[in-house]
């Protein structure tokens, strides 16, 4: 049984117990998405005509007066006959089509404290914003977990993983730390996310913050960036613990001699250590840049740190629209 789903002047079809989100991202047809678990609100849409079930819904993100004035979660919604819904912005909107298809695992390999690097090669090429993220499958469960490559979009045959162990995770402890291999076939899902950079980008200053492994969306989009406008202002900050966190120095050594504006700050938070940077990277943002007057920020990273981040972009008189974030969550439960 199949739905009509209506939306800025498009009708996709939607399978009973499919989402409203997942039918029409599998369309290409864009609507705004962030976490897809229902935690953040960004695809909140109106119900114009027919019914939804909200499934599991949570009501600190969809309230019931919410509910009761035809708001939905497209994440979370599935439709139960026909239904008409508005999407801000979704309008003659495209996106890159959502679809499942799998990667052979190509390289394990440690590269910082309870840190990996896992390399994913496509049979075909995925079409993606530097950015956004993928779902894998954790095998032998109906689990998923989201991880954001550190790709451009034009490196479309190896997906570049960075995963950050959790004690006793499914997905970490219970695979990608334990007995993955290469050779191994993995099941993914994707592109997911609105986490890119504008295509109406004019090349001004950017500043980048990323904590633990949520660097790694942050690598492409500063990678996507200076390739449109090399000589670009660009600071972009990696906030870890210590030391033994840190990785890609040479990556990014390398962007600094390509790049004379580009700079990267590495920022230890609990173990100092001499010659380097101590404190937050949100502090150090701040400590760093007077006024950020025409700039853009990107935030990736656990959700107090984007937090204070966009208090840190806002201090400095950033405007709220040119502030992009994605709270990165390695899920409590891995």
């Amino acid at each position: 049984m199949t739905f009509a789903v209506s939306v800025g002047g498009r009708q996709v079809e939607c399978a009973a117990g499919q989402t409203l989100l997942d039918a029409c991202l599998r369309a290409g047809v864009w609507m705004p998405n962030s976490c897809n678990q229902g935690t953040c609100g960004t695809c909140k849409l109106t119900v114009r005509s027919g019914a939804v079930d909200h499934g599991d819904s949570p009501l600190d993100t969809l309230t019931a007066d919410e509910r009761a004035a035809g708001l939905a979660l497209a994440c979370q919604a599935r439709p139960v006959g026909d239904v008409t819904v508005g999407a801000t912005g979704a309008e003659g909107r495209a996106t890159h089509p959502l679809r499942d298809f799998t990667a052979t695992v190509l390289e394990v390999a440690d590269i910082a404290r309870d840190t990996r690097r896992v390399l994913l090669g496509l049979a075909e090429p995925l079409a993606f914003e530097a950015g956004q993220y993928v779902e894998l499958t954790v095998p032998g469960t109906a689990a998923r977990r989201q991880y954001s490559p550190a790709n451009t979009a034009d490196e479309d045959k190896v997906l570049e993983l960075h995963v950050r162990r959790v004690d006793g995770g499914l997905a970490t402890d219970g695979w990608l730390f334990a007995g993955i291999a290469a050779g191994d076939i993995v099941e993914v899902s994707g592109p997911l996310g609105d986490f890119h950079l504008p295509s109406e980008d004019e090349g001004g200053p950017m500043v980048l913050i990323g904590g633990g492994t949520g660097l790694a969306p942050l690598v492409g989009i500063a990678r996507t960036a200076l390739r449109r406008h090399p000589d670009r202002e660009m600071l972009l900050y990696h906030g870890v613990r210590g030391a033994a966190d840190l990785y890609d120095l040479d990556r990014f050594a390398e962007l600094a001699e390509a790049h004379p504006n580009f700079r990267f700050v590495p920022v230890l938070s609990h173990e100092p250590e001499p010659g380097r940077r101590g404190g937050f990277p949100t502090d150090a943002f701040v400590e760093d840049v007077a006024g950020a007057r025409g700039w853009s920020g990107w935030l990736c990273g656990p959700p107090p740190m984007v937090e204070a981040g966009v208090k840190a972009f806002k201090r400095r008189r950033m405007a709220p629209r040119h502030i992009h974030r994605e709270k990165f969550t390695p899920a409590d439960e891995g």
